[in-house]
Order: structure tokens, then C-alpha cells, then sequence
């Protein structure tokens, strides 16, 4: 199954290794979900999760990173003309609607409602 990882998924799954992104980010880790991709979800992966104020070993990230970039699909997703909360957030709506894949977030508000965007609680109760 083709997932889209919202930035605030990896950063929780960083901080609490037996929470429920963790589990999500296992599942992708062990082949069962596909991450999907462009440069500037990875961009943001990138300066995200090596913001000082986080900590995260740059080791770890640059790993995990490097796992999605050669494991995932990389795309480069047809622009959507809808207007987002936080714009920022419209590049990992865009790649889910490309791949046909579930957008796993931790700010539900910031999307439009759609049945393809779900909390990670949500995703794991369905998939699962």
C-alpha cells in the first residue's frame, strides 16, 4: 500500500519509539507500506528533523532518509489548484493524490476532508 508520511508522523515516531507513528513508520521500515515522495517532502523530512531544537542524531535521520529515498516511490505529482490552510502542507495532499495513496497526518485540519487523509490511530484501526 502506497502511504504519504506527514512530517509531524516522523517527528513523534523520533521521539516515542512505541507510540502509534512508530508503528506506522515500522510497517513502512519493514516493507508492508511504500512511502511516496517528491524533493520537497524529502526537503522538509531533511530540515525538520535536524532542527536543533529536536536533537535527533543527525545519523539516525540521515538513515531513515536514505532508507525512504531508495525504498520509496519518488514522483513528481501533478499540481492541485486548492487552496490549503498552510500551503506548505498542499505538496504532501498533491503526491497522496498522485499515487492514489493514504496521507497519514497528525493535523487532519490542515487538509480538505477526504477519505485518503486520516490520523495514524485512524489508519492503523483500518489497516491494521
Amino acid at each position: 500500500m502506497h502511504v504519504v508520511i506527514d512530517t509531524n508522523i516522523l517527528v513523534s515516531s523520533f521521539w516515542s519509539k512505541d507510540g502509534s507513528p512508530a508503528k506506522v513508520m515500522s510497517m513502512v521500515l519493514g516493507g508492508i507500506l511504500t512511502p511516496c515522495y517528491d524533493y520537497r517532502i524529502l526537503t522538509e523530512y531533511r530540515n525538520v528533523l535536524l532542527r536543533s531544537k529536536f536533537a535527533f542524531s543527525k545519523n539516525d535521520v540521515d538513515s531513515l532518509l536514505d532508507w525512504i529515498e531508495f525504498y520509496g516511490k519518488s514522483v513528481v505529482p501533478t499540481p492541485l489548484n486548492i487552496d490549503f490552510i498552510d500551503e506548505d502542507d498542499k505538496k504532501f495532499f498533491e503526491v497522496a493524490k498522485y499515487c492514489n495513496a493514504k496521507l497519514i497526518t497528525g493535523n487532519l485540519k490542515h487538509f480538505p476532508k477526504d477519505e485518503d487523509v486520516m490520523s495514524v490511530n485512524d489508519f492503523l484501526e483500518k489497516y491494521i
